[in-house]
């Protein structure tokens, strides 16, 4: 059966609930972080790239200070009065953009918005569905009241909304490579600094799903941000010029661990080591060593296994798999506590998939035996940043 682009599904659907046609949209990708875990919010760099799979808004006005939203998901339609305080669920993440666009003077403080949304990102599986979300809303809330913002102001307004509004504590990696992301490219994102820099990616990845979902607000995400900030200040008391876990010099280790106590000290041991490994993996993406670049993967699994401990059993058997298969990387991607891996078979090979089948089968094995199903294995195929679509 021939399913329809996210973007015609999302036009379809706000007619279909509304009785009229949108008045714009737009869509934005997932992400998959190739390196630099838990490391964004820690002033540190991450290397994601954009996906080819994307979420469609479709917006239009409505009635003054109220929020409709509906979604293909589960076709409930949402209502929400502004002057009942923060919405709740999923239409938060657009109300948090609503409330963003007022504050900035793009939308008027009543303004009536109705939105539907359609989606080829998958929820919970670690590929930032969330920041899809809130930045192709932007950006559609931007066409239909004939705003305009840059790609990193739109990435600003998404993640305000999701870490202000709705209370996920993330950093900023995940809507900045939404607005940014350009085809067949990773982008190194220092954090800290916002400087970015496009370093073309010719590996070919798979994506292996554990079919485990997350949601980080649930999670014990926030609870790590909490150990991150708290290494922090007991090392401002050795070093207080240090505002990020991720300025730590790695030549000062032994002096780190003897200031934290744990669980504080390995987190921020991750942190430190995470950093270095993410800025090393730029440099051997950018000269071509993908087979050393596949070894900074594994070893980066390792310490959010072990150090970070946001992995999760099943991830752990899918990496085990893919490197007993020769796979020549393999890490977990997104915060962790269930989602996806990522797993580095070689270079781009045309889409043939040559070096594909016996990691494949492995990891099948591996995983069918471990929890009697088979885990969803998917090529990785890079895609561009948010965009306007045709209504």
């Amino acid at each position: 059966m021939l399913v329809k682009p996210a973007r015609a599904r999302a036009s379809a659907l706000f007619r279909a609930t509304f009785g009229v046609p949108p008045l714009a949209a737009a869509s934005a990708p997932g992400r998959v972080n190739l390196i630099g875990e838990h490391t964004d919010y820690n002033g540190g760099p991450v290397l994601p790239i954009a996906l080819a799979q994307r979420t469609v808004v479709a917006a239009g006005p409505g009635e003054p200070g109220v929020l409709e939203a509906v979604s293909e998901r589960d076709g409930r339609l949402w209502r929400h009065l502004y002057k009942e305080g923060r919405a709740t669920d999923w239409p938060a993440y657009v109300a948090g953009v609503v409330a963003e666009l007022q504050t900035a003077g793009v939308l008027a403080w009543d303004a009536g918005v109705r939105v539907a949304v359609a989606s080829d990102v998958p929820v919970g599986a670690g590929l930032s569905s969330s920041a899809a979300l809130t930045v192709a809303a932007t950006r559609a809330l931007l066409g239909m009241a004939r705003g305009r913002l840059a790609p990193r102001q739109i990435a600003g307004v998404a993640y305000r909304a999701e870490h202000n509004y709705v209370g996920v504590r993330c950093g900023v990696m995940d809507q900045t490579i939404a607005a940014l992301g350009k085809p067949g490219h990773a982008l190194l994102l220092e954090s800290a600094s916002l400087a970015t820099k496009q370093i073309p990616f010719h590996g070919r990845l798979l994506l292996v799903d554990t079919g485990v979902r997350h949601d980080l607000a649930a999670s014990a995400f926030n609870q790590r941000r909490a150990e991150c900030e708290a290494a922090v200040a007991r090392l401002q008391l050795d070093l207080p010029e240090v505002m990020w876990l991720a300025t730590w010099p790695m030549s000062w280790l032994g002096r780190l661990r003897k200031a934290l106590p744990q669980p504080l000290r390995n987190r921020a041991l991750h942190v430190v080591g995470e950093t270095a490994r993410t800025r090393f993996a730029a440099q051997l993406l950018a000269r071509g060593r993908l087979q050393r670049f596949g070894e900074l993967l594994y070893e980066s699994h390792e310490s959010c296994r072990r150090l970070y401990e946001c992995s999760a059993p099943e991830l752990d058997t899918v990496v085990a798999a893919a490197k007993r298969a020769g796979a020549w990387g393999a890490r977990m991607t997104g915060a962790g506590w269930g989602g996806a891996a990522l797993v580095l078979t070689g270079k781009g090979d045309g889409g043939k998939g040559k070096g594909d089948a016996k990691v494949v089968s492995t990891i099948r094995r591996a995983f069918l035996k471990a929890y009697g199903r088979e885990p969803g294995i998917t090529v990785v195929r890079t895609g561009g940043g948010a965009r306007a679509e045709r209504v």
